[in-house]
């Protein structure tokens, strides 16, 4: 087991999400960043869906009651193990009685950390995700509180040793980013114009952003008529643009349907990108396809 002793700014327990369960009105949470979280429980040697703990902008502090070996992946929080800097992207064991304290994420947005055998908490209803607005899974549908203790599983899958993830597979986070995406189902919705507007304009993520969504900023993008659907649902990089003609981006916990517009979304390689980008950083967005439409 292990004790928090700094809980950061957000810090939940994450796998790989609560699925099956969206028609009852349940969202699917899990990881923001899947690949980050998925490239933490194989440097440990863990089940693919091994719990975990996902940081927010300012990573936490834990103290160990038994030596383990973690992995840290995702944003560099500056971790450092006894005062001694420890690698990103990487597996190493952590002695008993010593602390790993993770600060503020230099580049990047989320931090993974992985323990052998994954993080023990109840199974609820397929997943140990948390999904904080209904307090469900996780350690009491909460973010981690200094004190919290944690056990640890027996998730494991693979035997392994400490080491580096090789330098060729780790992702480089950038202020500005560029998002591949798809139209529909809703692009009918908006006029031509909009749609290049959309494609050819640069946004900014406000403050506004979240494991729910994320709000951007920039040049209005126009409605045929009205931003009113009839709910259907919403998938992971779903883009919404409600009536005030500014998009936004569904992320993992977004509720199941929604009732605006979708222009398009973010295809699924991309959403590591976004996931890890922070207030303040700028989006671009760029067409996979056309679907007929041309533009100069």
């Amino acid at each position: 087991m292990f004790t928090t002793i700094n809980p950061g700014f957000f810090s939940t327990i994450q796998d790989s999400g609560r699925w099956g369960y969206q028609a009852y009105g349940m969202p699917v949470a899990g990881a923001m960043d899947r690949y980050a979280y998925r490239v933490a429980n194989l440097l440990v040697g863990n089940k693919a869906n091994a719990a975990a703990i996902e940081m927010t902008l300012l990573g936490a502090s834990f103290k160990f009651d038994e030596s383990q070996l973690v992995a840290l992946c995702g944003a560099d929080m500056q971790a450092k193990l006894d005062g001694v800097s420890v690698k990103n992207w990487s597996a190493f064991v952590v002695q008993k009685g010593s602390e790993l304290k993770l600060e503020y994420a230099v580049t990047g947005c989320r931090a993974y950390l992985a323990v052998r055998g994954g993080i023990d908490v109840p199974n609820v209803l397929g997943s140990r995700s948390t999904y904080t607005r209904a307090k469900v899974g996780g350690l009491e549908g909460r973010a981690l509180r200094q004190g919290d203790v944690l056990n640890v599983a027996n998730d494991t899958e693979d035997e392994v040793q400490a080491g580096n993830l090789k330098v060729d597979y780790v992702p480089q986070y950038e202020q500005s980013i560029t998002l591949r995406i798809l139209l529909g189902p809703q692009d009918d919705m908006f006029t031509a114009e909009a749609i290049e507007t959309l494609l050819k304009s640069e946004y900014v993520i406000t403050d506004e952003a979240d494991r729910m969504g994320y709000r951007l900023e920039g040049p209005k993008i126009a409605h045929i008529d009205k931003a009113d659907i009839v709910s259907d649902a919403l998938p992971f990089g779903a883009i919404q643009v409600p009536a005030h003609g500014m998009p936004i981006i569904m992320m993992a916990d977004r509720q199941t349907t929604g009732g605006y517009a979708k222009i398009g979304a973010v295809i699924g390689p991309d959403l590591l990108k976004l996931a890890q980008a922070k207030p303040g950083n700028e989006v671009r967005f760029r067409l996979c396809r056309t679907r007929g439409i041309q533009f100069k």
